[in-house]
Order: C-alpha cells, then structure tokens, then sequence
C-alpha cells in the first residue's frame, strides 16, 4: 500500500480536526449563541430545529474537506514568481474519487428521503379537537378570524396551550406567506384561494407572526404578536373581544 504523502497527512489532520470542532458547534450551538434559533414553541418547530442540525451538521465533513484542501493549497503552492515550465502532469486517484461520489451521493440521496418523509408532517392534522383559526393577509397586515367563537377577530394571534390548531390561510390581494417561527408553520397565502396548516403550540409565550414573501413597500413590516396563553386566558380573551364592537 502506498504511503500517504507529508501534504495528504496534513489535510486529513486538519480535516479531522475542523470537521470534530464544527460538529461540536454544530450540537452546542444554541447554547453557545443564544437566540440564534425562534424558540421552539411546537414539536412540529423542534424537530424541524432537529432536522436543521442534522443537515448542518452532516455538511461539516464535506465543507472542511473543501476548506481545508483550499487552505492548504494556497499556503503551499503559492510563489512570488511566475512559472517558467508546465507543471508536473496531476494523476487522479481512482480509489479517492469512487469513494468521494459514492458518499456525497449517499449522503445527498438519504437527505432527500429523510426530507420527503418529514415534510407531510407539516399538513397532517394534529390530534383531537382542533380550533380552527382562518388567517388573511393583505398589504400589509394579518387578521385572525376564530369561526368556532362567532368569527370573533383580531390582528393578534391568540392560542391556548396544547390545543390542536388548523390555520386556513388566504390573502386578500397579492401572494403573502404566512410564518410563525417559533411555532415551525410557514405556507403561503395566496389571492382568494385557501391553503393549510396544522400545529400544536406546547410553550406559552409571545411570538411573531411574519410575512416571508415579498409582497409590496411594507413587506418587512407586515408582522403581528402571536400568543401562546392558557386555555381559562383564551376564553377570557375571547369573551372581551366579542363585547368590542366590530
């Protein structure tokens, strides 16, 4: 078997050593970076923070690799002067070569299908009774209907705790896109058509309703608080709303 060279010996220490410090970040860094991540107020919103890790962190041995030879290349390689003859003819290596694409595409092929068997989760209703809450964009506000209170109304998202929601959302006017972070929902709100969205909000707090498509001057204005409250709060609340007037 033929020896590893000074230079591969170095770029595989050095991958080594940047791939086992990025995947640590990687696990630690919502520790390390408070606040980079929404909170995750759902299960639906924590496993796609899971999912998120996971990708990142499967993509740190490829992106130091590239890195690292990168690096190394320039820190080696590099000369003052002009070359005044070709270089030696570069031999590939067929072993390194079959083993880079079989694992890159492995690796690629089995995102996609652990991609595609999450995603349905996003449009499965959550168990039991759900509280139905019709959201309708327009430029550039949110308004929240609640069909099973009366059609009761408000531009602040209330939900109680541990309640099955089903958001149907549309838009008035052009398309918007409907996104609670922390709740892990984001789905589009399309002119006067209607798509769905389930979840199950299990942390109580405040939180923020965005617009992620780009729908007009105001766009990076179009938010609105969402609260996640107890259910004897959520029925005070809707009680107060039914005696405002409309």
């Amino acid at each position: 078997m033929r020896k590893m060279s000074k230079g591969a010996r170095q770029i595989t220490f050095w991958w080594a050593v940047t791939t086992v410090l990025g995947v640590v970040l990687v696990i630690y860094a919502h520790r390390l970076l408070p606040g980079m991540l929404p909170v995750g107020a759902s299960p639906l919103a924590r496993s796609q923070d899971f999912t998120l890790g996971l990708f990142t962190a499967l993509a740190v041995p490829v992106a130091m690799l590239v890195w690292v030879v990168t690096a190394h290349t320039i820190i080696t390689a590099r000369t003052k002067e002009l070359p005044t003859e070709e270089g030696p003819p570069i031999h590939g290596n067929s072993l390194v070569q079959s083993l880079w694409l079989g694992l890159s595409s492995a690796l690629c092929i089995g995102l996609v299908v652990y991609g595609l068997a999450l995603l349905p989760d996003v449009y499965t209703p959550r168990p039991g009774k759900q509280l139905v809450v019709d959201v309708t964009g327009q430029q550039w506000q949110w308004t929240f209907s609640y069909p099973g209170y009366g059609n009761v109304t408000s531009t602040t998202l209330m939900l109680p705790v541990n309640q099955a929601v089903t958001f149907r959302v549309t838009s008035m006017d052009v398309t918007h896109s409907f996104w609670v972070p922390a709740l892990g929902v984001k789905i589009d709100a399309n002119d006067h058509e209607i798509t769905t969205a389930y979840v199950r909000p299990d942390v109580l707090g405040t939180y923020t309703v965005r617009c992620a498509e780009l729908c007009g001057l105001y766009h990076a204005y179009m938010q609105a608080p969402a609260k996640v409250v107890t259910p004897a709060t959520f029925q005070s609340w809707v009680h107060t709303q039914r005696r405002i007037p409309a």
